[in-house]
């Protein structure tokens, strides 16, 4: 099974950016490598309920189990000591990521309030772009009167781009509502 989003990438996207970026080969190409999900969920110090909640939401967005990540330090006026556990992340590859970034950009996307398009400056330098939801029920999955509270994620798209310039134009490509 390929998802229509790989197909798109592989007929239409590779041949363009080889012609931008005057490519010799396919393999110079960017691609998406891997996108990591990740909800911090601080009041799971107090109430612990509040991480399975996340780990749930979590896994109908992205059809695969999270990881509960823990507190590297301890934090005297957060009440954090180190072990605890304070957020669940996902890292999705393959034709799983191909779907989930097509479901963000033509479903959850356009769901946000007052929605002009993504910031440009969001990448790194180094080719990766990230992205900062307020609320998971921006994807369609989420059944609304089911959650206990609204939670904001941060989306970290990870591309084999060597530079911003050529990661932009992949993820444009790829349908990115870029805020121009």
């Amino acid at each position: 099974m390929t998802v229509r989003l790989r197909e798109k990438y592989q007929q239409e996207v590779v041949p363009a950016l080889m012609q931008e970026f005057k490519f010799t080969s396919v393999m110079q190409a960017p691609r998406l490598t891997k996108i990591v999900i990740n909800i911090g969920v601080g009041e799971a110090v107090q109430n612990s309920k509040a991480l399975d909640a996340a780990v749930n939401d979590l896994t109908i967005i992205t059809a695969q189990k999270p990881v509960i990540t823990r507190a590297r330090k301890s934090v005297a006026s957060f009440k954090l000591r180190e072990g605890m556990p304070i957020g669940v992340m996902v890292t999705i590859r393959g034709n799983r990521m191909y779907d989930f970034y097509d479901r963000l950009v033509n479903l959850a996307l356009p769901r946000i309030r007052d929605f002009r398009g993504v910031s440009r400056r969001s990448f790194d330098g180094r080719g990766n772009y990230s992205l900062g939801l307020r609320e998971q029920i921006v994807f369609p999955d989420i059944d609304y009167d089911k959650i206990d509270k609204l939670r904001g994620m941060e989306v970290v798209i990870v591309t084999t781009a060597p530079d911003d310039a050529q990661a932009y134009a992949l993820l444009k490509r790829l349908g990115m509502p870029f805020r121009d």
